[in-house]
């Protein structure tokens, strides 16, 4: 079980930056790979940004050059910097992590992400 806790959202002027914060209940170490995804009410949740155990990272075209997915293995935290904001960027953000035999996905609660033009 991992439980997954996101913070870091709220409401920004186009052209500014949030960073998003996702803290794992326990060592992201044996999280096999963590990433970030957005949804828009009436839409699919899609994938923004991923980042393996081993550190390797890449995020969606449309957001390629603004977002940045890193992590902070000592504190158990993903963090996504999100820079040059869209009005298409509103969304609630969820945090992901993929971890265990079978391998299983685990969601936080999501966290308001609102641009404004």
């Amino acid at each position: 079980q991992v439980q997954l806790v996101e913070s870091g959202g709220g409401l920004v002027q186009a052209g500014g930056s949030l960073r998003l914060s996702c803290v794992a209940s326990r060592s992201i170490f044996s999280i096999n790979a963590m990433g970030w995804y957005r949804q828009v009410l009436g839409k699919q949740r899609e994938l923004v940004a991923a980042i393996t155990r081993t550190g390797s990272a890449n995020v969606v075209d449309s957001v390629k050059g603004r977002f940045t997915i890193t992590r902070d293995n000592a504190k158990n935290t993903v963090y996504l910097q999100m820079n040059s904001l869209k009005p298409e960027d509103t969304a609630v953000y969820y945090c992901n992590a993929k971890a265990g035999v079978p391998m299983n996905n685990y969601w936080g609660q999501g966290t308001q992400v609102t641009v404004s033009s």
